[in-house]
């Protein structure tokens, strides 16, 4: 017999899967999948974006009723099976009707509580031969470091226009209507080394450089719409040299395009002030990490998540992330795939942690959204 959704959770969080290591939870995913009789498609994206599994692709047909494109609308789920990088140990354990990791650092329910469920509730729809619009899964590899496993993926294999990832960590009932834009920089200033205490004055500091263009920028939350921060530094060679070189890397975030673009721009002034004040070079690579999306609350996929959550006795409440995930990339591509909360708590910490009831109801969320989407006319 399969397992529930608690035994499926606590098995897939003890495998470690940090981003491009994801090959044994993709093979208990797909093992669990097969025994259910479907077929299970792995493609090419491994190779492509350097990891050890690729996306995992699942249909699971239209009830006999459901054929022809009546009224029903197919959905598609998806979720991720990379977690960010464990510090130690994962030992899932149920305290007080929670499951948390008893070896202290992250337990993995981003993204795997949601793979839990969505698996589960495959399992019930195949079981009881629900009937149901079509439903189709996708499990990508590196959503982590960059949505680089959805990314990967073909679109065009989808049937379904509509798609759910459950990727917000907050209580069952919120969905997002929208998430940012952002653009990343790589920042390297080139200086001029010198023996510090000798020669100083010949030296030109990059790291003095950097700190400056820092200490310049807006960072952390800019307005009620964008955030800025930088994240990793490196330079130097000894604490005798004046540093030749410095990187640091940043980003910035807004749910505004427009807004985004003037944040950057005021970024990259900061940047070369202080490389100019410095007498350094400074060479600033940017790049698009993903777009933002938002919805209206009469969208197609947002009224089914809304009817959805009130047939489990949950009232919709509407949140923009401040976050990206999968859902990003789909609906750049033209899809209208909706992120829904289920729950998670304190993700990418220690203290992460989901409520065993919170995993079992978002089995009956997943069924109740099958049940909408097969009730619901096409756009």
């Amino acid at each position: 017999m399969p397992p529930d959704v608690l035994e499926l959770f606590v098995d897939l969080a003890a495998m470690k899967s940090p981003p491009g290591e994801e090959r044994q939870v993709a093979d208990r995913v797909a093992l669990y999948l097969r025994e259910l009789g479907l077929v299970v498609e792995e493609d090419g994206a491994g190779a492509v974006v350097d990891a050890t599994a690729g996306n995992l692709y699942c249909r699971v047909e239209p009830t006999d009723g459901d054929r022809g494109g009546g009224g029903g609308v197919p959905i598609f789920l998806c979720a991720h099976l990379d977690t960010v990088p464990p510090a130690g140990e994962i030992e899932p354990v149920v305290e007080d009707g929670t499951v948390r990791n008893a070896a202290g650092t992250i337990l993995g329910a981003d993204n795997k509580s949601a793979v839990a469920a969505m698996l589960d509730a495959t399992r019930r729809v195949v079981e009881e031969r629900r009937p149901h619009a079509g439903l189709e899964l996708l499990f990508t590899p590196k959503e982590e470091v960059g949505l680089l496993g959805a990314a990967a993926f073909d679109e065009s294999r989808l049937a379904a226009k509509v798609g759910y990832v459950y990727d917000q960590a907050a209580p069952i009932g919120e969905v997002i209507l929208g998430a940012p834009y952002s653009q990343s920089m790589e920042v390297r200033f080139h200086g001029r080394a010198s023996h510090s205490g000798m020669y100083p004055e010949e030296g030109r500091s990059a790291i003095a450089a950097a700190a400056r263009a820092i200490a310049d920028l807006r960072l952390g939350r800019v307005d009620e719409e964008s955030t800025a921060n930088v994240g990793l530094i490196e330079g130097g060679t000894a604490a005798n040299i004046v540093p030749e070189w410095c990187t640091f890397v940043a980003e910035a975030r807004s749910h505004d395009e427009r807004k985004l673009a003037d944040l950057v721009q005021e970024m990259l002034d900061a940047i070369a002030f202080a490389a100019g004040v410095a007498e350094c070079e400074v060479d600033t690579h940017v790049q698009k990490s993903y777009r933002g999306y938002r919805f209206r609350r009469d969208d197609l996929a947002i009224r089914l998540a809304a009817e959805a959550l009130r047939r489990r006795s949950h009232e919709p409440t509407y949140a923009l992330s401040g976050g990206a995930a999968d859902a990003n990339v789909f609906n750049e591509r033209g899809l209208a795939c909706v992120n829904l909360a289920n729950g998670m708590t304190a993700i990418h910490t220690a203290d992460e942690s989901i409520a065993v009831a919170d995993l079992e109801e978002m089995v009956e969320v997943t069924l109740a959204l099958l049940d909408a989407a097969r009730q619901a006319e096409a756009a």
